[in-house]
């Protein structure tokens, strides 16, 4: 399947999970090894991508080529692939839950076996100007010892190898705001998290 079209089945999973609302978030991906990836075109609704919803940008690029909209945000993209060679794939979206979560001060809590296993400790990200030099450089930052983050007011990352890993713990991560904030309503103190020496078994600690 082309990475767009994998990209495109990602993005409406995205729509379809709540995980962001009209042209929220942008996607991108790349070939192993490749100097060039893609990325959604700016505006573009995630569940409404084919192929001319993408722009072809370059990992060294310094602009976007003359005729090509990319989200405003490529630079997250971009700057991300050149601190993680191994990562094909990020999924960047607008989880509501996510957001207030951070904003509230509420680390999200791991609580099932596919948290623990697809979102490892869970990176932050500093607020900065959407669209930013500041926002890519620091999220590629986080990047380097993090597969998944939390971008402070704004939204999340989450990194693959390829698009289905990528949206794995996107959707992951969603999931387990969404029993934090439940687990909170229900009274549930910190001691719901998954246990720490079995949460550092399943991680191969």
């Amino acid at each position: 399947m082309d990475l767009w079209a994998q990209l495109a089945r990602a993005g409406r999973a995205a729509v379809e999970g709540g995980l962001v609302v009209g042209s929220g978030g942008n996607l991108s991906a790349r070939e192993p090894g490749s100097s060039e990836f893609i990325v959604t075109n700016r505006g573009e609704w995630l569940d409404r991508l084919d192929s001319p919803s993408f722009s072809t940008m370059s990992v060294h690029g310094d602009d976007p080529p003359q005729g090509t909209t990319p989200s405003v945000e490529w630079r997250l993209h971009q700057l991300t692939y050149r601190s993680r060679p191994d990562v094909n794939a990020i999924v960047h979206l607008h989880p509501q839950l996510v957001v207030l979560l951070d904003a509230a001060q509420v680390p999200i809590r791991q609580i099932t076996t596919d948290h623990v296993v697809y979102l490892g400790e869970i990176g932050c990200v500093d607020y900065h100007q959407p669209g930013s030099v500041d926002l890519a450089a620091d999220a590629a930052r986080v990047a380097c010892d993090h597969d998944v983050m939390v971008l402070r007011r704004h939204g999340s990352s989450a990194l693959g190898h390829d698009v289905d890993m990528a949206l794995r713990r996107a959707l992951n991560l969603g999931e387990a705001a969404v029993m934090t904030y439940q687990s909170l309503a229900l009274g549930c103190g910190p001691e719901i998290r998954f246990p720490a020496k079995d949460r550092n078994e399943l991680r191969g600690a």
